[in-house]
């Protein structure tokens, strides 16, 4: 009995420490660049666009590449917004041994 109480006061710390990194997460913002910093594209922790950054310059070019270059810093964004969350994830979960734990669940 003495193990199953333990498991569950384990499986009550980690439902804390999930909410706490969920909270934590909905307030990253990461910024994806592209063009040489011309295109930067911003993105809070539930992975929505909340700014877009076009210099006055890149809009002289033609429009395909005006979108290849949002398209490229919005996954710039992502990846970064990927890693900052796995990392988040890891801090809580660590502690807990749970091998291959990924987010979202």
């Amino acid at each position: 009995m003495t193990d199953f109480g333990k498991i569950l006061e384990k499986a009550k710390e980690l439902e804390i420490k999930m909410k706490e990194s969920q909270n934590k997460i909905k307030k990253i913002e990461v910024i994806g660049v592209s063009g040489g910093e011309t295109v930067k594209v911003t993105l809070n922790g539930d992975g929505e666009m909340i700014n877009l950054d076009i210099s006055d310059e890149i809009l002289k070019e033609d429009k395909g590449i005006i979108e290849d270059l949002i398209l490229a810093a919005h996954n710039n964004a992502k990846s970064k917004l990927k890693s900052k969350t796995s990392e988040e994830i890891s801090k809580a979960t660590g502690e807990f041994g749970i091998p291959g734990f990924k987010w979202p669940l």
